[in-house]
């Protein structure tokens, strides 16, 4: 439904109720505060007949209204805020590229006022990377780092290059790292040695209730558990702490099926190997062990095998 929403909204959005289109170029009305009172919609030429059309223009001219340099923008979250979710919204309903265009241009504007700048990358860090937003996403993420690393605003280029280089790991489209995991009678065995149509990576954590939250979701998910009768997904599920002890005490919640196990190493948490921000966190492979999903919510996991 969300979907059939946001297209009509693309395609009807930008006309008013007596049919008139704003002129790209008109004079945004200024109030007695100098700030104006709504957030300036572009309007989508009407020769964009097809909806993936309309969501590239809008993507890439969402912001031609907006006064970057207008600093009051900053305190009325109820138009600036929301229009940047607005914003956010779109992004799942073009290409990447297209994202990674607008945001960088979009910063690059953004360039004249450095309050300004500063805003809109803490926003991208609260909807785009913040694990607790249902809007994360890496790939769109990656292009404000790389944006932030070449900007002259940003004076402390370490931790965006450090986020960054997190965000490049285990990409959607490329092979998941291998790693070794230890089982409960201490048998060993490597994540490629798993063989199965899907595997589903569940790091996480016995005393969190996030975790178990998402367990239960897994385990009255008809999709997943329709997957699993068929023998065409397995469950990794992944203790990446030290103490065994709790993770061992936690096996009888969890279904037989799952292969239940724990990194004796520490080398998924010491070197990184996956971006484990938070817990838990959930990666889809295929067969040959390529991301399909990086950090998926429960929703979008369960929405990409309905599909």
């Amino acid at each position: 439904m969300k979907y059939l929403y946001l297209l009509s909204m693309l395609w009807m959005l930008f006309v008013d109720c007596n049919g008139q289109k704003t002129p790209k170029n008109q004079a945004i009305p200024v109030a007695e505060s100098e700030t104006v009172s709504s957030f300036q919609m572009i309007t989508i030429p009407s020769v964009l007949t097809s909806p993936d059309e309309r969501a590239e223009y809008l993507m890439k001219h969402y912001w031609d209204n907006f006064d970057f340099a207008d600093t009051a923008y900053i305190h009325l979250p109820e138009i600036t805020e929301q229009a940047f979710v607005d914003y956010v919204d779109i992004m799942p309903y073009t290409s990447v590229p297209v994202v990674s265009e607008s945001v960088r241009s979009m910063l690059k504007k953004a360039e004249m006022e450095r309050k300004m700048y500063l805003y809109l990358v803490d926003l991208y860090e609260k909807y785009l990377y913040d694990p607790n937003s249902p809007m994360r996403n890496d790939e769109f993420y990656i292009p404000v780092l790389e944006a932030m690393l070449a900007s002259p605003v940003v004076e402390e280029k370490t931790r965006p290059a450090y986020l960054l280089e997190l965000a490049k790991r285990n990409r959607p489209g490329e092979k998941a790292a291998d790693f070794t995991y230890t089982l409960a009678g201490g048998q060993k065995a490597t994540l490629y040695s798993i063989r199965s149509e899907y595997t589903l990576l569940f790091f996480y954590n016995p005393d969190c209730y996030n975790c178990q939250e998402v367990s239960g979701q897994l385990q009255a998910s008809p999709a997943i558990q329709h997957l699993i009768r068929e023998a065409k997904i397995r469950i990794l599920a992944i203790y990446p702490d030290e103490d065994i002890s709790a993770w061992r005490n936690h096996l009888l919640h969890l279904p037989e099926e799952w292969i239940h196990s724990y990194d004796a190493t520490h080398r998924l948490k010491d070197d990184e190997i996956y971006d484990l921000k938070a817990i838990p966190t959930l990666y889809l492979l295929d067969k040959e062990k390529v991301v399909l999903l990086k950090d998926p919510t429960f929703e979008q996991l369960e929405r990409y095998f309905r599909q």
